[in-house]
């Protein structure tokens, strides 16, 4: 369970720092002095905006796989991957939240923080469960 999306970075000799535009995730940019500081502003804004498309029930977008030299992968922060990755298997599969507390046999409320990438604290035993259910692997060791 990787997300990461495309983000463009193209210096701008004018403005002398390093803009960066998601074009997956429209109004989802930033820049920085350098490079490293670009890349570092990216992640932070991205997650800003997969934190904020979440909260407001809105559809997140899938990361396109674009190419070229000026393309980096951005990666949330793990809490925000974790949720969408849930988010986005149980609707795969067409289930409700409550089916999968049903087959996880959990709490509804107790999964519905798991798709909450502001509560979402799952134990080892729970994520090794999730993969059963989804037929993924969600660490490997």
């Amino acid at each position: 369970m990787k997300i990461s999306y495309p983000a463009i970075i193209k210096y701008s000799s004018k403005d002398k720092v390093f803009n960066v535009e998601f074009p997956d995730l429209p109004g989802c940019i930033t820049f920085g002095d350098n490079e490293n500081e670009a890349i570092l502003n990216a992640q932070e804004a991205l997650n800003g905006y997969l934190e904020s498309i979440d909260s407001r029930k809105l559809n997140i977008p899938e990361p396109s796989k674009l190419k070229g030299k000026n393309i980096k992968f951005i990666t949330p922060e793990k809490n925000i991957s974790f949720a969408i990755w849930l988010k986005k298997s149980r609707e795969k599969q067409g289930l409700s939240q409550k089916q999968i507390a049903q087959k996880l046999n959990i709490a509804y409320q107790t999964y519905q923080k798991f798709e909450d990438p502001h509560k979402s604290n799952p134990t080892l035993k729970t994520i090794i469960r999730l993969e059963e259910v989804f037929h993924e692997n969600l660490i490997s060791v």
